[in-house]
Order: structure tokens, then C-alpha cells, then sequence
């Protein structure tokens, strides 16, 4: 099962993220200019995978998945896969859409692992989720990345002073609460405010997908 779903990524990869993007592009002109999407596309149908069976698949996406992000030129990214990751293996989103995501965080985000016992993230940190969709069809699509790095105090006090970008499989920039603060990754912003101050806005790697989980 796991190679045919492999297979299907190649033709597949860009799909996800044209959709994703799709939610900005409908419409007028006019229209497309007020339109700020509420919440991400969500994958309808996602599979029902193994922890095993999910690490399996994104061994085999995840160099293709860096390369196609690191067409966007951040610098915040710096080969994001060099860094800490955070879960074992992937695990299945709702606030990402029902997509599998990876956490990774860069050295100055590294307390993120601590979950629910961290202090709290500096300046300079940054969590990378990278995304991937496999649905119960058996097919594989590409996800968008998604980015949060801690600015300097009065960035933005409604977002804790995190700035959140998305970066669509093809490299392309779907947002970047820097330069749009009041654009397309207000969701971004509105959905994490749930987490509380508290955690600092962060939600963090359910306990079965953590290092530390018993198997």
C-alpha cells in the first residue's frame, strides 16, 4: 500500500497547495482583494494511517517537500529539516486542515519539546510545520509549510509578537503576517490565540506522537 501511495505523490504534489491557494483567487478582482479565508482547506477524506505507515511515506517526501520549499528563498528557513524535530512521526492535524504535519524547531525554539512544561520562546525562534495529505483514495498530495517566528516585543500584541507565514508547495508565498497584517494569515492569528497566553499561543505535539510516548 505504502509504494502505490508513493507513486501517486509525483503527479500529485501540487495539488493540495493550488487549492489552498485557490481560497484567495475565486472570484472578481474586486472581490479577490476584501477575501481573507477564515480557516484552511480541509482535506475531506484523509487516510487512516499507522504511526509506521505515516513515517514511511514522509521518509520518501521529505527531501522533495524541502527542496520545493526552499523555492521561496526564506531565510528563516535554512534547510528547516537540519533542525529538532519535535514528533516521531506524522501525525494527522485538524487545526491544519486534516493534513500530517512534522514540527521542527530551529536552537532558539528548542524548549518547544518541552510542551506543556516550557518556559518560553525568545526571540528568534521558530517552529516549521511542514504538510502532506494522504486521503483514503490512495493518493498523495503535497501540503504548504507553515511558519511561526518570535519577533521583538511590539511586533503584534494581538499575536503574543509572532509572525506567521505559509509557503505553498511550488515555493510560492501564500502569506506573511509581516508585510499583510491584517491579510490572509489572520486565521493563522485568530486560531492560535486559543492556545492562551499561557502557552504563549503555542499548541503543541499530542502525547502519542511525542518522543517520549511509549509504543
Amino acid at each position: 500500500m505504502i509504494q502505490k501511495l508513493i507513486k501517486s505523490f509525483c503527479t500529485n504534489v501540487l495539488v493540495v497547495g493550488l487549492l489552498v491557494a485557490d481560497m484567495t483567487l475565486n472570484g472578481s478582482i474586486e472581490a479577490q482583494e476584501s477575501l481573507v479565508p477564515e480557516e484552511h482547506f480541509t482535506v475531506e477524506n484523509p487516510a487512516d494511517l499507522t504511526p509506521k505507515e505515516s513515517e514511511a511515506i514522509y521518509q520518501s517526501l521529505v527531501d522533495d517537500l524541502n527542496a520545493r520549499y526552499l523555492l521561496s528563498a526564506l531565510p528563516e528557513l535554512d534547510h528547516y529539516t537540519y533542525w529538532q524535530r519535535v514528533n516521531q512521526h506524522p501525525y494527522l492535524s485538524a487545526t491544519h486542515g486534516q493534513r500530517f504535519i512534522n514540527n521542527y524547531v530551529n536552537v532558539l525554539g528548542r524548549n518547544y519539546a518541552k510542551a506543556e512544561e516550557f518556559d518560553h520562546m525568545p526571540v528568534g525562534a521558530v517552529l516549521a510545520k511542514d504538510s502532506f495529505t494522504v486521503t483514503s483514495d490512495q493518493h498523495i498530495y503535497a501540503g504548504p509549510l507553515f511558519l511561526m517566528e518570535k519577533m521583538p516585543a511590539g511586533f503584534s500584541s494581538e499575536a503574543r509578537d509572532w509572525r506567521y507565514i505559509m509557503v505553498l508547495p511550488d515555493g510560492s508565498l501564500f502569506g506573511d503576517s509581516a508585510d499583510d497584517p491584517e491579510g490572509t494569515m489572520t486565521f493563522c492569528v485568530t486560531c492560535h490565540q486559543a492556545a492562551g497566553d499561557e502557552n504563549d499561543h503555542l499548541f503543541f505535539v499530542p502525547p502519542e506522537a511525542r518522543h517520549d510516548h511509549d509504543q
